[in-house]
């Protein structure tokens, strides 16, 4: 039986992208996205809960990333789980989760500039993005290349 890893989040970005130009035009961008969860507690409270999560993108959705996102904007963002790990000086063995982008939709956002696109108005160029239309109130929408696969019914 094949497993299924897919995650969904939408949230806003605690950062400005990080992106580093590696070799062969190669481009990694690293952004921290918060999603908080609202509920009231058994004393009626009001109670906030924040998760950061750590997402990675490449290439052309990294490129889109660097000229369009910034810290406040918000994404909806499908992806997979991946878990790093490695040895930390102290010869520790460390482990970290993150999320590897396959798409995401810039949505509107308070704290986005006019210098940001606006009602879908920015359509990037490039040959590694593929736009997905009219979805999610007009934002544009860039899809990995290597799993252009969309099982959702919206």
């Amino acid at each position: 039986m094949a497993g299924v890893n897919k995650v969904i989040l939408l949230g806003n970005l605690g950062a400005d992208p990080e992106v580093k130009h590696l070799e062969g035009d190669k481009v990694v961008a690293n952004l921290r996205l918060a999603t908080t969860e609202t509920y009231k507690d058994r004393s009626g409270n009001r109670v906030e809960n924040t998760e950061w999560h750590d997402l990675e993108l490449w290439d052309g959705q990294a490129k889109v990333a660097e000229q369009y996102l910034k810290k406040g904007s918000q994404i909806y963002v499908e992806g997979k789980i991946k878990s790093d790990t490695w040895q930390d000086d102290h010869g520790n063995n460390r482990k970290r989760m993150k999320i590897r982008v396959l798409s995401f939709t810039m949505l509107g956002s308070k704290s986005m500039g006019q210098d940001s696109p606006g009602s879908g108005q920015a359509q990037p160029s490039g040959n590694t993005e593929n736009a997905r239309g009219n979805q999610m109130a007009q934002e544009p929408s860039f899809e990995n290349e290597e799993d252009g696969s969309d099982d959702l019914p919206f």
